[in-house]
């Protein structure tokens, strides 16, 4: 299979050009290790579907990498320590949705010292359920932001067909450039997560798709990637191009049916810091304890990436990165365009932290929401061909099995439909609504 045909850097329809997108305050700016800190404060669930369960308790000894939780099931994965200490306390901590979690309170010995790891795997030989297995065992998740099981988008149904693997280094979300940094400075890491997760998938297309404003990560990826069975894809720079349906129509120029999956239609999508830890379980034993976040914004004195561990409190983030120069006027964890902001700097990096993002006080706008004036604005951004305009107005109205009938669920919550709307019309916020509405109701 060969990519979409073009000449040009691939794309798909729709879609918007954030006019700021940041990205210069961090892409030069190599991963640096954050020192060890006395305390993590480890969220429990960290993966969409069932919640792990605890393993330990107040005065437990841990070390680096040992079992803290177990998978609760088939959507689920294990958690694991980050560093070796004492257990303090499951305690209950602020959560990046804005409600308490629980935590383990883990205070650390200063050796950060790993237990025993798992056996490593011969890459070009391990057998897909044992990849797939070990993928699982490492607790790996999208890291992209999803947090969805990656051994589980490893295991297809029998009647789904995958011929296609896709990686995610879009990275499109302004600000951010954790995966940027990844790809320049550990481009056979990701290289051989990608042959590992096609062995898992058997299959032999395997794409990383890169936008054209990371040449660097284009050129050192290219440079190796034929020894792997990897094709690098240059894509145009366009919001939300890192989408799993977007990369999807931009590489293969196939279109997931209206309520349907990758899988579909043959494909499986993965982000790159996924992919890249997938390479540390297999071949090294390692399960997934820390990440890269981008920790940045105008008022982040030094911005920059780090490799934190998770359970790493957001004002230590911020303090590696030498604490700030004015008052921030919010904190996101994420991207300006889909992260959530916080209102806790004790809120700890999870596995899909991709980025802290401070932003200054004049560039958050206080706006009064208007009636739609039909512009067709939303319409043109829409990647999902959807009329956020007429849904919006349906969701006011409650009228969610109309909303429902226009395929709200499809919606992406991308955000460029509200970041393009002259009347600031709150649409996400609604289609969110509506979704969870449609949920329930489903459920009774």
């Amino acid at each position: 299979m060969t990519p979409n045909n073009s000449s040009r850097p691939l794309t798909f329809k729709g879609g918007i050009h954030p006019s700021k997108d940041g990205k210069a305050l961090s892409r030069a700016a190599a991963v640096r290790e954050a020192p060890l800190l006395a305390e993590y404060q480890l969220i429990v669930q960290q993966n969409v579907g069932a919640p792990p369960e605890l393993l330990v308790k107040a005065g437990d000894e841990l070390k680096k990498g040992q079992l803290v939780a177990k998978a609760g099931g088939f959507v689920s994965v294990p958690l694991h320590s980050p560093t070796s200490g004492k257990v303090k306390e499951i305690s209950r901590i602020p959560g990046p949705m804005g409600v308490p979690v629980q935590a383990v309170i883990i205070v650390a010995d200063g050796n950060d010292e790993w237990g025993e790891l798992m056996p490593p795997l011969d890459w070009k030989t391990a057998e897909p359920q044992a990849v797939r297995d070990r993928v699982r065992d490492a607790g790996i998740v999208g890291m992209g932001g999803a947090a969805f099981p990656t051994h589980v988008k490893l295991s297809p149904p029998p009647d789904k067909k995958i011929d296609c693997l896709i990686l995610n280094g879009a990275e499109c979300e302004p600000y951010l450039t954790a995966d940027h940094r990844l790809m320049v400075e550990f481009p056979e890491k990701v290289l051989r997560g990608a042959a590992l997760l096609g062995r898992a998938l058997g299959v032999k297309d395997i794409f990383i798709g890169v936008e054209v404003n990371k040449p660097d990560a284009i050129e050192i990826l290219s440079s190796q990637a034929a020894g792997f069975g990897v094709k690098i894809v240059a894509l145009q720079v366009k919001y939300p191009q890192g989408a799993e349906k977007h990369l999807i129509s931009a590489i293969t120029g196939r279109e997931v049916p209206t309520g349907g999956l990758p899988m579909d239609v043959g494909c499986v999508v993965q982000n790159v810091g996924s992919t890249a830890a997938a390479a540390d379980a297999v071949l090294e034993g390692k399960p997934l304890i820390d990440r890269i976040v981008t920790v940045t914004g105008e008022p982040v004195k030094t911005p920059g990436n780090w490799r934190l561990k998770l359970g790493t409190p957001v004002a230590e983030a911020i303090r590696f990165a030498g604490g700030v120069t004015c008052e921030p006027g919010k904190v996101i964890l994420g991207g300006p365009m889909m992260g959530f902001a916080q209102k806790s700097l004790e809120v700890t990096v999870m596995k899909n932290t991709s980025g802290i993002l401070l932003m200054k006080k004049d560039d958050i706008i206080q706006y009064q929401s208007t009636a739609c004036i039909r512009c067709g604005k939303c319409l043109d951004a829409c990647p999902m061909n959807l009329q956020p305009g007429s849904l919006s107005a349906a969701i006011e109205s409650e009228k969610f099995d109309l909303a429902a009938k226009n395929n709200v669920m499809d919606c992406v919550e991308c955000g460029s439909c509200a970041y393009i709307c002259p009347a600031h019309r709150p649409l996400v916020q609604h289609f969110r609504r509506a979704k969870a509405e449609i949920r329930n109701r489903s459920k009774k």
